[in-house]
Order: structure tokens, then sequence, then C-alpha cells
């Protein structure tokens, strides 16, 4: 399942948002993604909201629920499409393999949900259009980093023209990037503005850990935690 996810992200990008060229890209937003200010009934019919150079969406109103799974097979642009699915690509067969293909689906959504759900209480009244599978992948994340804290993860260091490698506990590495999010993200709490969704990313974190109680198997994750040293190594940053 999570080469389908990433499959599926990427033929959503293709098909229904043009591999961001302007046009497609902003019709895709404009009827998929999620608008906190119109989810809840506040947004007046006729708004224009801009997305992108030159161009917007006219809002009708009408609270689109749809958008709460639609916005998180959607991407704003290659980068934000690829550093998604290399994150989800790094944390979620270990995560799928302890949950099993149905219930990591389950999970998958629900993290997204709840990724959306921060987001929307950080700004009620916003009108900027949330895209992004990195709320989903930011529950992968919360998972991994309670179920499997000591695992060695690579990270590409790079100080000026020095290059260099890592090797640290994956719970340092998503705590670090977990407090990032949250620091981020203060200075923006109720701000209508556009950015990065960082309630989004925490909330999604907070969820997946939560949720993870839940969806685990057992049986599935001492198997996992004994091969897991092996797999870690392929692990990068």
């Amino acid at each position: 399942m999570t080469i389908l996810f990433i499959a599926g992200n990427v033929a959503v990008w293709g098909a229904l948002q043009g591999f961001g060229m302007p046009v497609a890209l902003v019709e895709s937003i404009c009827h998929h993604a999620l608008i906190p200010g119109e989810l809840l009934g506040g947004a007046e019919p006729g708004t224009r909201i801009p997305v992108g150079r030159d161009l917007g969406c006219i809002l009708d109103g009408e609270p689109s629920p749809h958008t709460l799974i639609s916005s998180m097979f959607m991407h704003g642009g290659w980068l934000h499409l690829l550093f998604n699915l290399w994150f989800l690509w790094i944390f979620g067969d270990n995560v799928e393999d302890v949950m099993g293909p149905i219930r990591f689906v389950v999970f998958y959504l629900l993290c997204g949900i709840g990724a959306a759900a921060a987001q929307i209480a950080s700004a009620p009244d916003s009108l900027i259009p949330m895209v992004g599978a990195s709320g989903a992948i930011g529950g992968v994340m919360g998972a991994y980093a309670r179920l499997f804290p000591r695992a060695r993860v690579h990270m590409l260091v790079i100080f000026g023209f020095f290059v260099t490698t890592v090797s640290v506990p994956a719970i340092f590495m998503l705590g670090y990037w977990f407090l990032l999010q949250i620091l981020a993200g203060l200075p923006a709490l109720g701000s209508s503005g556009g950015g990065v969704a960082f309630w989004a990313h925490a909330g999604g974190f907070l969820t997946g850990l939560v949720l993870s109680f839940v969806f685990v198997r057992n049986d599935r994750l001492r198997d996992r935690r004994r091969r897991l040293p092996r797999r870690a190594q392929r692990s990068w940053f």
C-alpha cells in the first residue's frame, strides 16, 4: 500500500494536476484543495482567492467535505511532491508492515484528516487552499518514532562545501522535525496568510503517534523489530 500511495500521488499529479502546468494546477487546487473557511461555511459566495500568478478561484460558498481526502493527494509543485514521497518511501513500509495493508490505509487517511483538523483549528477563517500528503505522512513519521525509536537513520549534512553523513536514532531526527514544526507554526497561529502548513504537519504527527497504539499488530511489531537493523541502513535524509 505504501507503493500504491506513492503511485496514486504521482498519478493525481499527472492526470489531475497536469504535472504542474499552471492552468491544470490551479483548476485542481480550486476544486480539490482544502479551504478551511469554505469547509466551515464561512466563505462568502463569489469570493476570489489568488492561486498562482495572475490566476485564482471563485468560491461558491458551499462546503466541500470531500476535500478532507482529496487535498492529501494533491501538491503545489514538483519539489513538494518529491520530498513528500521520499519521506513516505523511507518510513511507510516499516509502519505498514506492523499494521497490515488494510489497517495502514485507514491509519494513513485518518492521519491526513487529523492533520487537516489541526490546520483548520489554527486558522478556521483562512481562505488559503491547503494541499499535500505531508500531514498524512507526518502521521506515518509519528508512528515510526514510537515504534522504532532506536532505528538508525542516515542523514546528509551540508556545511558550505563540506558534505558528510551522520547516523542518528530515529527518535532524535523525528523529534527534532516535530519540534521545528511547532516552533515554525507558532508565529502563524491564527493567521490567514499562505505558506507551509506547519500545524498540519504537527497535527498529523501527533495523530499518527496516538493511532499507532490502536492499529499496530504486536506480533508483526516484534518480528519487524528483529529484522529492522538491516533494513534501516537504507534510510537516507
